[in-house]
Parts: structure tokens; sequence; C-alpha cells
């Protein structure tokens, strides 16, 4: 098989620790890494879609993996002690998908590239700054002056309520603070309330928190627990005049529901990052859901990008740089999402 290592080390002098790099973009990836590591590593590339005797031939020394999901049937990789998520979402590991002992842990470092998102989709809804622009470009004053219209609203003094308050979440209340808006939310178990917030509750609190919002952010992972956590009875709880904006997982809220909330205006509108359709296994695009949300004019629809900023990729890489350092060092690792259970080599 091609040499494909990336080490300042040549491959007959192989260094103790080996990372074996899973991502497709992992090329792009790699001078970041680099850059920000500090302990000595051998990084190996497979990509899926690959000869799996090349994967086979790498498992023997692989001490730690990082990337998305591989598949449940690896090789066995003896050494492996480390299974770092370059991103955040891990709904698709399962502790029987590692052996025994391994840990796996994500990555944030995304929250202030979304928190950004969120408070411009709430600025620009409240606003129509794009909407009153291209107007105004196509057909200039039509006969109005200064100040004589169209008005649009503030978010000032407007309620967001954030299901799934964690690092997200505290970064849009810390801006939506500076806006003047009150922000409310819950989490998964009681905890005290941050000066940031005007209540923080739990899931037993969710209806109470969908009636007061103005603004309904959802960001929360998707679990056992949260999967169609957002269903016609909970629109039901909504105003009318509410906007719910979704950054966490598609399938929290649940599909139909907010099809027929949305087409109904049972709430005003929806801002839509994460989705319910994605990509095929062979790459090819479709649409993001089975239902016409994009003939909707009630919804704004972004591709799972709220998140990805140049800043955000370099903040990431040099977390994962540091928790593989911290491996290398016998440190404690930093967010531990889960551990493996295979009873296997």
């Amino acid at each position: 098989m091609p040499d494909r290592s990336i080490s300042d080390t040549p491959r007959d002098q192989t260094s103790e620790n080996v990372l074996l790099m899973i991502r497709r973009d992992a090329d792009s990836a790699l001078p970041m890494l680099r850059d920000a590591l500090t302990t000595q590593w051998r990084i190996e590339m497979w990509n899926p879609g690959e000869p799996m005797a090349d994967l086979e031939a790498l498992a023997p020394d692989i001490t730690a993996m990082c990337g998305g999901a591989l598949g449940e049937d690896w090789p066995a990789m003896p050494k492996l002690g480390l299974y770092q998520i370059p991103f955040t979402g891990y709904d698709w590991m399962r502790p029987e998908h590692l052996k025994a002992g391994v840990p796996v842990c994500n990555t944030f470092e995304h929250e202030t590239a979304i928190a950004e998102y969120v408070l411009c989709a709430m600025l620009e809804w409240e606003t129509g700054l794009h909407r009153s622009a291209t107007r105004f470009k196509e057909v200039g004053w039509e006969k109005r002056g200064v100040g004589g219209g169209p008005e649009h609203g503030e978010v000032r003094d407007k309620t967001v309520g954030i299901v799934g308050y964690g690092h997200i979440g505290r970064e849009v209340a810390l801006r939506a603070r500076a806006f003047g808006m009150r922000v409310i939310g819950n989490a998964r178990s009681e905890k005290p309330c941050p000066p940031e917030l005007d209540w923080l509750g739990t899931g037993a609190d969710l209806h109470r928190l969908l009636g007061e919002s103005d603004y309904v952010l959802i960001a929360c992972p998707l679990t056992a627990e949260t999967e169609g956590l957002i269903g016609a009875a909970e629109f039901a709880a909504m105003k009318d005049s509410t906007v719910v904006i979704n950054v966490g997982r598609g399938r929290v809220i649940q599909e139909d529901a907010l099809y027929r909330a949305l087409a109904t205006r049972t709430i005003q509108g929806a801002v839509i990052d994460v989705w319910y359709r994605y990509l095929d296994k062979d790459g090819i695009s479709k649409r993001p859901s089975d239902l016409p949300f994009h003939l909707l004019d009630n919804v704004v629809m972004t591709p799972h990008n709220s998140g990805w900023t140049r800043a955000m990729r370099q903040r990431r890489w040099k977390f994962v740089a540091a928790n593989l350092d911290r491996f290398a060092r016998g440190e404690p690792l930093e967010n531990l999402v889960l551990t493996g259970s295979r009873n296997a080599p």
C-alpha cells in the first residue's frame, strides 16, 4: 500500500503514538493539527471507501483514531486507547462499536459561530434587512419619505427560550442579554440559574418555556430522550408569533409536526440549519426533507453551516491536538462522552 504517513519521524523509526485520521477532509486539517501538537505522533490517513486491506495493515499499530463514523466491522486495534471525534455530534457512535475501556471524546469550539448565527437570525427576522434592502433597490422610495416605513421589529424585550442550555446556549444568552432580550432555558438536570438567564428549568418546564418564548432555540444534542421532543403538543404550547430556530439536530423536532405548524401558521416561522435528509452514501445531493419546506415563505433554510467558520476549524484542531497531547502524556482527557464496551480485541 502507498506510504501516506505524515510525520517528522521516518517510518523505520516509528514513534510510539500512531494516529489514524479517517476524515474525508483530513488533508486540509493536517497542517492545523500538526502545528498544534506538542507530542510526537505518526499520523496515518484512511478514508472510507478505500481498500479495507489498507486499514487492516495499519490497525495493529493504531493508538488513537480521529474521525467520524467508520463502521462496526472494524479490524482489531489492540493498542487503541482513544477515539477522538473532531466535531460535536456522536449520536452515531455506540459503546459496543469499540473494545471495552476505549474512551470517546468529542470537540466543541463552535459556540461562538453558532451564537452569532442565532443572533443574526433573530435580528434579521425582526428587521427584515435583506428584504427591505432588496425592495429598495428594485423600486426606490415608493412615494415614502425618510421614516415612512415599512416598520420593522426589535429584539429588545423579546424572550428567547433555549431548549438544552449548554455550551451554545450560554454564548447565545450572553449575546442576547447585550441586546436587551429576556433569556430563559432548560437543561437535563436541575442546576443553579446562571446570571445570564432569567430562569433555568428542566425538561419538566418545557411547556412553560415554550409558552413564554418569542424565539425557541433548539440547542440540545440528539439522544434517545430528545429525539422527537418537539411535536404537535409542543407547537400548540407556543404563541402564534413564535419563531423556532434549530441548530441542534433535525430529529429533535418531529418533521411532520414542524411542517404542519409552519404551513398552518400555528407558529410564525422557523430558521432551520439542521435537517432530516443529508447526502446519501454516494454523496448524491438531495433536498433536506421529503416535505416541501422550501416552498414555505415563513422558513429560512441553511445547509448545516451555522458553526462553519475558519476560526472555528482552527479552534477545533487545537483542541484535538491538546487532547492527543494529554493522551500521550497520560493526563486526563477532556470531553469524554462514552466508553467502549465491546468484548473483543
